[in-house]
């Protein structure tokens, strides 16, 4: 059996079709990415560390707008299929 929970009582479950599932995955994704970016910006920290850190922030940010970007083609990959010719 897997481990995936029932819905809470009194808490409706929000059932996705794929690629709507995807949409929401990549917008989840793409603010992530702007946090992050807005985090890295708004720290008050100097030096080479902190550059570094900004760096590594950034890259985080990057990874996840880059998988955001790939959900988004797999949704439409998904839409098309199914559309009728």
């Amino acid at each position: 059996m897997t481990g995936v929970p029932a819905p809470r009582a009194g808490q409706r479950a929000r059932r996705y079709e794929p690629a709507e599932g995807l949409r929401a995955h990549s917008a989840a994704l793409l603010r992530q990415a702007e946090r992050l970016r807005a985090g890295a910006a708004a720290l008050d920290w100097k030096g080479p560390q902190a550059e570094a850190f900004r760096w590594r922030v950034e890259a985080l940010a990057d990874r996840c707008a880059t998988a955001a970007d790939g959900l988004a083609r797999s949704a439409e990959q998904l839409d098309a299929a199914v559309r009728p010719r």
